[in-house]
């Protein structure tokens, strides 16, 4: 069927190229300029669409459908402030890594700096937090225009995946008409039997981008095999990774043959699964608690870091001290970038390669050890510390993210606020072989978009889906709920109400005048009203046996279940001190 104008053209173009590109869903906004582009989305068999009323919630679920996938959900907006709130998405993308495509209309180049209403310069907007931006060619009916336009469309796929993935920004001008119900002359039917190739495209992506895997010289690679193999008390440290970074049995099996005990983030994909409990693999999760016991006999020769730099601040800062106390001591960052992330700067080598592709070939060249004293110790020292955590009988915080993890279903999605639920993730959530996916936004670490961001990444699957949230975060993103409707998602939702910002208990602005005012914030609101206006289930309790009952209930109901767990943010912060002071003397 022949299209009716040059803007029908463009957007079919664009959507055909996509799908070929291995696109299967898109996030659309309402709004005029991007019409062409809507309507080519909503047509098309192969990808699935998704119609977002707010912009900053749309990135956010596009983003976490990219967590969740490890491919880009295309957004498309209308052009002024629309694309705006974009920006903080785009800024957790460019930092975490995290596949992004953003399509935005804009009005035709002549009304740049014109004055005309909804006109802004859009070409620039994201700054450095993008892997490739430009303004895609005005829509012709030009058969090397529509070569052009393929081939950007199928690269700035690739480019959202590459090596280092990340937000791709195509800026989209188009001019009057918009609605393919005005038909005008520019498109005939003999003009696209005669360029099949602009018109049609090809079998598969325009242009098909491969991407190699980067890999240590084998002189390099030998002398950090000698190193391994001459540390006593070698460590690994496994940060932040939306997949696990190595994956599961390479990082066992690197565990396994250089005897090394491993400290994983709650977010590398590698505290929980069935490699936790394999014969000769220590895998640690309780060291933001005894970071400071790395010392003496239990201080590492040696470290091999994959990922982000670790959620925890007492690691990170311990890892520098013993780097001060002894320059000598390598560590190592694994980055197929050769990107920096430690802001520690206590890290002597940075290693440009495939994380997976690494710990496999190490594995490769290393004979099991005779016995690992240093991974023994370090076990003792986490099987001493969970029974401390265990033994606290007052209801904080931390209990109610330790048991959303401890009886989520297995297999599910855990998706955790940044602030404090992160944290005492971090901290009282025990390494297991369930079959746990735990992601967050630790990018630029916003509470902003947390709702939407896990309603994204359970679009994307069929397991259950848990959002470990906190008051602030739970109001910033209420646009986000609905989603839930709209798409017929289902989560259990675990909001902590401490009545403002607790995090801010951990600065020394706490002991200052101005705190409770201008950093704790209280709000004071009643979060119910949103079971109403969202169609939820929403609970409330301030017990340990409420929120247990309440938690293992939501997983046999239908729809979504808001479980409000209510806290003194005071009170819950005291026993975390108090837990901590245990540990520091009975441990440390």
């Amino acid at each position: 069927m022949t299209p009716p104008n040059v803007n029908t053209l463009w957007g079919e173009t664009v959507v055909d190229e996509l799908a070929k590109s291995g696109v299967d869903a898109a996030v659309l906004s309402p709004g005029s300029r991007s019409t062409p582009l809507t309507v080519a989305f909503a047509q098309h068999p192969d990808i699935e669409t998704y119609s977002q009323l707010d912009e900053r919630s749309a990135a956010f679920f596009a983003l976490g459908r990219a967590k969740q996938t490890g491919k880009p959900t295309p957004l498309v907006c209308t052009s002024g402030t629309a694309l705006a709130n974009y920006h903080p998405a785009v800024m957790e993308a460019g930092r975490a890594r995290v596949p992004m495509l953003l399509l935005t209309a804009d009005r035709p180049p002549e009304l740049d700096d014109s004055g005309a209403n909804q006109t802004v310069s859009q070409s620039t907007l994201y700054g450095d937090s993008l892997r490739h931006q430009r303004t895609l060619p005005e829509p012709e009916v030009h058969d090397r225009k529509l070569r052009s336009l393929r081939t950007a469309i199928s690269r700035s796929v690739a480019t959202t995946t590459a090596t280092k993935p990340g937000p791709v920004h195509l800026n989209v001008p188009f001019r009057k008409p918009l609605e393919p119900t005005v038909e005008t002359d520019d498109v005939s039917e003999t003009w696209l039997d005669a360029h099949p190739l602009a018109t049609k495209g090809r079998d598969g992506p325009f242009v098909q981008t491969t991407q190699g895997t980067p890999a240590l010289p084998a002189g390099d690679h030998a002398d950090l095999v000698s190193a391994i193999e001459s540390a006593e008390r070698g460590l690994i440290v496994c940060g932040p990774a939306d997949e696990p970074t190595p994956d599961r049995s390479a990082l066992a099996a690197l565990a396994r043959l250089t005897g090394f005990p491993v400290l994983a983030d709650p977010l590398s994909g590698l505290r929980f699964g069935p490699h936790t409990e394999q014969d000769g693999v220590t895998i640690l999760g309780g060291y933001d608690a005894w970071a400071d016991g790395l010392s003496g006999e239990c201080a590492p020769d040696f470290v091999l870091r994959f990922g982000a730099s670790p959620t925890s601040k007492p690691l990170r800062k311990r890892l520098a001290a013993l780097a001060m106390a002894d320059p000598s001591l390598r560590q190592y960052l694994v980055d197929p970038t050769g990107g920096w992330r430690e802001a520690e700067f206590a890290a002597t080598d940075t290693l440009v390669a495939e994380p997976t592709r690494l710990a496999r070939s190490l594995a490769d060249r290393l004979t099991s050890p005779d016995g690992t004293p240093y991974a023994d110790r370090l076990a003792a020292l986490e099987a001493d510390y969970w029974p401390l955590v265990a033994d606290e009988d007052r209801f904080f915080e931390g209990q109610v993210v330790a048991d959303a993890l401890a009886r989520a279903p297995n297999p599910s999605t855990v998706f955790v606020s940044n602030s404090m639920p992160v944290r005492d993730m971090d901290r009282f959530a025990r390494p297991s072989a369930r079959e746990l996916t735990v992601l967050g936004n630790r990018g630029v670490s916003g509470i902003d978009g947390i709702t939407s961001t896990a309603l994204g990444a359970k679009s994307a699957s069929d397991d259950p889906l848990v959002l470990v949230t906190g008051d602030l975060a739970y109001y910033h993103d209420t646009n986000g709920l609905l989603a839930l409707d709209r798409f017929d998602l289902d989560a259990t939702i675990v909001l902590i109400n401490n009545d403002g910002g607790g995090i801010f208990h951990l600065l020394p602005i706490e002991a200052h005048e101005t705190f409770e005012g201008y950093f704790r914030t209280p709000h004071g609101l009643d979060f119910s009203a949103t079971g109403d206006l969202h169609s939820l289930s929403f609970a409330r309790t301030s017990t340990r046996e409420g929120f247990c009952e309440a938690y293992a209930t939501s997983f046999d109901q239908a729809g979504t279940q808001v479980i409000e767990v209510r806290f003194d943010s005071d009170a819950s912060h005291g026993v975390r001190e108090q837990v901590q002071s245990r540990v520091e003397e009975e441990l440390l």
